[in-house]
């Protein structure tokens, strides 16, 4: 302990120094008062998506295995848009290894239930059936919230297609401790409530995010390439690989790219308000309420059939596609955007990482180290407003390292003005050095500054990159995508299959997934009203004020 402080007490003349006055003093007093243990007492979840496909690498037409539980109501083992997009979600935990612990876990009992079919472990598809109508929607039953879930489904499909909604990704929830935000008010000698300080400090967060996230698409993108028919002969500009193979060269994330995460004229057009909670809330308000024309010419049924739940920009909130997301844990049955106006931001979700296709469980432990510090260095940092301009400047600079980030001498802007990437990139990196040393002197041992330090190695080394080594591992096994995808996910199988779950674990998951399957039936057994007046309920409730 005594040498830990003697690093925090180094820390201001030596790491600290190099950093933003404003960042070097909040880090200081979190680090340096009676409530040190705050900093590293937030909560760390994780959420990783992955398709079920078949030993050929084919896109699986199997119903959600049964022995998984409901997909409805299990906690940890549901479905994103299609049957076959299995989603698997950890607690949130106070240390991330015990996060990846419980994500391993996962994996092992779901390897334990899928028979034959392995998951696809990259987040551009394998081999997706022949037409976009051959993909299979995610099923909930026949409860009115089941339905619900089916509807927005189809809606998806109607607006974006069934082919984008298979890309997959692991998604990180951040949080701080409570205690960090009271530490923070008390030092700036705020006069907000605690809520809409600690409010408008995540906001910040997401601020600084969006204006850096580029840098994440540099050292963790890790999806250059895909398989052709992909794309189901849309215009591309991507480059020929092999007979089955597109790519871009320098491409860092073509599923964070407008190839994947594609922008409808409608998302393109709306611009989250990050710089307030009641302008974000109003901004994501009136999405979900204010009809879209070439929606409306859709209709919400066909046939007698509900193929929307409304014809606005957005159908539900969690329509709007971002790479992060203010978030608070809903009360059963709660709008997200209600739950933000009435108890204010409680953590966030990070969306925009790619599944790592070396890592067993898609994220290792190392990147995660490294996501706290930078998520830290967002938090703390001084994080100016986001007006229209720096957010299409941001949107841009995100967008251009995507499709060419290792690029040599690659440029991005900042406030207007061309800068080198990887010279901005380092001047990040001064701050998430020092919140990565702030985090070991805490928690002791050196962690997390180890895994900044591999991460630093690839701005001067962009082989070392996830994408690079995707292309360099092709080339030198003379794969097409879905090759290397197939061998990765085949050996990331016997990985878990090797170490099968004792009966103890087994019973304790087998159990969860027999009551969330009684939780499923109990709500269709005992569901009142018709599911037309459950969307009029549904869409009154979205149409109300949000206010905070």
């Amino acid at each position: 302990m005594a040498a830990d402080n003697a690093r925090l007490a180094s820390m201001p003349n030596t790491t600290l120094s190099r950093t933003t006055d404003v960042f070097s003093h909040r880090l200081s007093v979190l680090t340096s008062g009676p409530r040190r243990d705050a900093l590293v007492s937030g909560l760390r979840g994780i959420e990783k998506e992955s398709l079920r496909v078949t030993r050929d690498g084919k896109l699986a037409l199997t119903p959600h295995p049964r022995a998984l539980g409901s997909a409805l109501t299990h906690p940890s083992l549901t479905t994103d848009y299609s049957e076959a997009l299995l989603e698997l979600i950890t607690p949130a935990e106070h240390d991330v290894a015990i996060t990846l612990e419980k994500l391993d876990t996962l994996h092992r009992f779901v390897y334990a239930e899928l028979g034959d079919e392995i998951l696809w472990n990259n987040s551009m598809p394998g081999l997706l059936p022949d037409t976009d109508e051959g993909i299979p929607i995610a099923r909930y039953g026949t409860s009115n919230i089941g339905k619900l879930k089916y509807v927005y489904r189809i809606g998806l499909a109607l607006r974006y297609g069934r082919t984008m909604q298979c890309i997959a990704g692991i998604h990180y929830n951040y949080s701080l401790s409570e205690e960090v935000w009271r530490v923070l008010q008390a030092d700036q000698r705020s006069t907000a409530n605690a809520v809409d300080f600690q409010s408008d400090r995540y906001l910040a967060l997401i601020r600084n995010f969006r204006r850096t996230n580029w840098l994440l698409m540099y050292l963790f993108g890790a999806s250059p390439a895909l398989d052709r028919r992909f794309l189901r002969d849309r215009k591309h500009t991507l480059e020929t690989f092999d007979a089955d193979t597109l790519y871009r060269p320098y491409a860092t994330s073509l599923r964070m790219s407008d190839l994947g995460y594609s922008n409808t004229t409608a998302q393109a057009a709306l611009h989250a308000d990050y710089d307030t909670l009641p302008g974000y809330l109003d901004a994501l308000g009136k999405a979900v309420s204010q009809p879209y024309p070439p929606y409306e010419a859709i209709g919400t049924q066909r046939d007698g059939e509900w193929v929307q739940i409304n014809t606005n920009v957005l159908q539900i909130e969690n329509e709007f596609y971002s790479t992060i997301r203010p978030k608070r844990v809903t009360h059963p049955g709660e709008r997200p955007l209600h739950a933000l106006a009435a108890r204010g931001v409680q953590y966030v979700e990070v969306r925009c990482m790619d599944i790592d296709p070396f890592e067993p469980a898609g994220i290792s432990l190392e990147t995660s180290r490294f996501l706290d510090a930078y998520l830290l260095v967002c938090a703390l940092d001084d994080s100016a407003p986001l007006p229209p301009d720096a957010y299409a400047e941001a949107n841009r600079n995100f967008g251009r390292v995507t499709m060419e980030g290792r690029k040599p001498g690659l440029e991005l802007t900042r406030d207007g003005r061309p800068v080198a990437m990887t010279d901005w990139a380092n001047e990040i990196f001064v701050k998430i050095d020092a919140a990565a040393a702030a985090l070991d002197a805490l928690q002791g041992g050196d962690a997390h500054a180890r895994a900044v330090a591999v991460q630093r190695a690839k701005l001067a080394d962009a082989s070392l990159t996830p994408s690079a080594r995707v292309l360099r591992t092709m080339r030198d096994k003379e794969q097409s995508f879905l090759a290397f995808g197939l061998e990765q996910s085949e050996a990331h199988a016997e990985y878990f299959r090797a170490r099968p779950l004792n009966a103890e674990e087994t019973r304790a998951f087998t159990d969860l997934a027999e009551q969330s399957l009684a939780e499923q039936a109990m709500l269709e057994q005992e569901e009142v009203g018709s599911f037309d007046a459950f969307v009029a309920a549904y869409r009154a409730y979205t149409l109300n004020r949000f206010s905070v």
